[in-house]
């Protein structure tokens, strides 16, 4: 049976979010993402790509480069609503399909061509989702996930493109290599000063040269511009850590803050995990320094989820970890080593007082948000706050005012 596999990505989706709720930003120069002076474009509209401006560029910039592009902060919520809708259409309309971002999709159409015809329903699909939806989508359809996702790219904005069994090589082939999935700026460096800089060239070389060269990621770009790299769908993406990072708007070195946060931020993890049935056995800390030089400690733990483990084992590796007496740009903390289950008691430490406490406290933030109830020690530290379950298979969400 030949393989039908649909790419379908939302275009533009933060901008194409804001245009919902605001129609007079229809037509307009529009920046989405941080507005600090460390703010990074998370989306840009297609009206100031023509500037120069792309995601990923440090807000600073891009305001100069379109000055008069509009600005907005953006709001993670309202993006993972819309995207939500778009996930239950797909579901209730495909067999098999994978959620690869908060904007992207996959969907197994294989077979379907006996019935309806894989590209007509694909269509159909589409259609339907701009229409319940309002949010502008393109698709690519092919045998395999890599060149379906480069024709979805060939595709927009809003629009769909198949391609046929036996025509992959042929697509890609006046390409740039750029549009190749996994070649980044380093190795697309490295190809350029080979000379290589269409999909063509890879094709008329022997694999072993790009092994030499790259390695065994050589080997996989080699496949993927011969249109035959097939990696499967995945349906349910099981998240093996969970972390939360914080930039700050300016390099400090007051501990007061630097403590709330850290506080904050293990308080939130040990909740999500309580939320999803988890335990972690393993707990780390991240400093970044005003000058960029980046540190971390971790230690290993008893599988656990309590906040009166947790939080003081990071303040412990904050404590350790701090040492250069340097303002600092970033701290993060992450937790993993994770599996299902629930809390042991400690025969010799907790109390049913406590372990009751836990219940309560959670019960009011699944209910009202993680905001809702804090320790006083964590007070004024907000922004790291997540009320979203992290194990409930969905990729990890890319917040729109995320800074770097």
């Amino acid at each position: 049976m030949k393989k039908n596999i649909l790419h379908l990505d939302l275009d533009t989706f933060f901008v194409s979010c804001e245009r919902l709720i605001d129609s007079r930003l229809q037509k307009r120069p529009l920046l989405v993402g941080g507005t600090g002076d460390r703010g990074v474009v998370a989306a840009c509209s297609y009206e100031t790509r023509r500037f120069g401006v792309h995601s990923g560029m440090p807000m600073r910039m891009a305001k100069r480069l379109c000055p008069e592009a509009v600005v907005i902060r953006g709001n993670s919520s309202i993006y993972t609503k819309h995207s939500h809708l778009v996930t239950e259409i797909i579901k209730e309309k495909a067999p098999v399909f994978e959620k690869a971002s908060i904007d992207e999709f996959y969907a197994d159409l294989s077979g379907m061509d006996k019935f309806f015809g894989s590209y007509k329903y694909a269509s159909e699909l589409r259609h339907t989702i701009i229409k319940e939806t309002g949010l502008p989508i393109s698709f690519g359809l092919s045998a395999n996930k890599i060149v379906s996702k480069v024709a979805t790219g060939e595709a927009k904005p809003n629009n769909q493109l198949r391609i046929d069994h036996g025509f992959e090589k042929s697509f890609l082939a006046p390409l740039s290599i750029k549009k190749i999935p996994s070649v980044g700026d380093k190795t697309y460096q490295i190809l350029r000063n080979l000379g290589i800089d269409k999909v063509r060239v890879i094709q008329q070389m022997p694999v072993e040269m790009l092994r030499s060269v790259l390695g065994v990621n050589g080997v996989t770009i080699w496949k993927r511009a011969h249109g035959i790299d097939n990696p499967p769908l995945i349906p349910y993406h099981e998240r093996k850590s969970i972390s939360i990072e914080r930039t700050f708007t300016k390099d400090t070195i007051d501990m007061v803050k630097l403590r709330t946060t850290i506080f904050a931020m293990a308080e939130n993890l040990a909740y999500q995990l309580r939320q999803g049935n988890k335990l972690a056995a393993c707990i780390s800390v991240k400093i970044r320094y005003s000058d960029f030089n980046t540190y971390s400690k971790q230690v290993n733990i008893p599988y656990t989820s309590a906040d009166h483990v947790i939080i003081p084992r990071v303040l412990e590796l904050f404590n350790k970890l701090y040492q250069r007496r340097l303002l600092i740009r970033l701290v993060g903390v992450k937790i993993s080593n994770l599996v299902s289950g629930n809390y042991q008691i400690n025969l010799f430490d907790d109390t049913e007082e406590m372990l009751n406490l836990y219940n309560a406290l959670d019960a009011i933030r699944s209910r009202y948000g993680a905001l809702s109830i804090q320790k006083a020690a964590s007070i004024g530290a907000k922004s790291v706050a997540s009320s979203q379950n992290p194990f409930n298979g969905d990729p990890p969400i890319i917040l729109a005012h995320r800074k770097q």
